[in-house]
């Protein structure tokens, strides 16, 4: 008798066991980075990080260079179904939504990407930022941050006086509106067009990227001010799933990907801060002069950049709580007053 309740007993575990055996599940995924990217070649490093750590129970079929839809279409083309998850980032969706803004590109917030993260992570951001992108049966897993953004300038650009009439190429949306308060000329004009644009004149500058990246670029070729580090963006890509997809999966599939994913966002603001403190070193060799803003000034562009906040937090009944829960976080962080 007890032979066979032992029988019993170890069926009964062995069925537990398969039943707790993950489905092999295949995730297409879309992101707007190029493969030979660097971030690009890093995304390629965490698919197999989840495929290795999954034993093979998750395939990523990874769509790079916005192969499937355009960048601004990924994240609809999750929530359809025609893609299960989007590696973009939020600041595509302030169309869909103007909170967006506040999980895309917070604009003056934080210093660093470690307070951006520490917000997401350990100020309540994450249960805010997930609100919002529940109301679209979207399941946010993660940011990935590679750093502030540097001008490109023709003219020095030491201190928020500097900005009064400067002209400089702007990205749409809140960046304008905050750079207007404080006395410049932002024009939106097409990323690709920065180049001619500095070289006939046409601008005073730009904000293009990181210093590294405007590096890249040859902006530093045709002018010679930049600031560094970075005051006024600092973009956040995301990864965010589909909620039924991401519900779907089990929960180690799901503490597999989220830990990947915070792997990955890490390594990219470590590289990207490697990247650029050496851009910097060899700029100043170069003659390029580089400008550090101090506390004041950035307290003054913050100033600025939260009147702008207000205004966007009056614009869709889910902006509100994300501005808010920023302005908690960062008075925590002595930030703001």
């Amino acid at each position: 008798m007890k032979f066979t309740s032992t029988i019993l007993a170890a069926g009964a575990l062995a069925m537990t066991a398969m039943a707790a055996v993950a489905e092999p599940v295949t995730l297409r995924i879309q992101t707007h980075y190029a493969t030979e990217h660097p971030t690009g070649k890093m995304i390629a490093q965490w698919i197999d990080d989840v495929q290795t750590m999954s034993g093979g129970d998750i395939t990523i079929e990874m769509f790079y260079s916005s192969s499937v839809v355009a960048s601004v279409e990924t994240f609809d083309a999750a929530i359809n179904g025609i893609l299960d998850c989007d590696a973009t980032g939020g600041a595509y969706q302030t169309g869909k939504n103007p909170a967006f803004q506040f999980v895309g590109d917070i604009m003056g917030g934080y210093d660093t990407p470690w307070q951006q993260y520490s917000w997401l992570y350990y100020g309540g951001g994450y249960d805010a930022a997930q609100a919002l992108y529940n109301e679209h049966n979207m399941q946010l897993i993660g940011w990935a941050i590679y750093g502030q953004e540097s001008f490109a300038s023709s003219k020095p650009i030491a201190g928020p006086e500097d900005l009064k009439g400067w002209k400089f190429r702007s990205p749409p949306g809140m960046e304008t509106e905050i750079f207007e308060k404080l006395g410049a000329s932002p024009i939106v004009m097409d990323f690709t067009e920065i180049f001619t644009a500095l070289e006939t004149g046409i601008i005073d500058g730009a904000d293009a990227s990181g210093l590294a990246n405007n590096v890249g670029l040859g902006l530093y070729d045709i002018v010679k001010h930049a600031n560094y580090p970075g005051f006024h963006s600092m973009p956040s890509d995301h990864l965010a799933c589909n909620k039924d997809v991401w519900e779907g999966l089990t929960e180690q599939q799901r503490r597999i990907m989220e830990t990947a994913w915070q792997k990955l966002s890490f390594q990219i603001a470590m590289l990207n801060e490697k990247a650029n403190t050496e851009a910097a070193a060899m700029l100043q060799e170069q003659g390029v002069t580089l400008y550090e803003w101090s506390a004041e000034d950035r307290a003054t562009f913050r100033a600025a950049a939260q009147e702008a906040w207000d205004d966007w937090a009056t614009r869709s009944p889910e902006a509100a709580p994300l501005v808010e829960s920023h302005k908690a976080y960062l008075r925590q962080l002595g930030l703001v007053k």
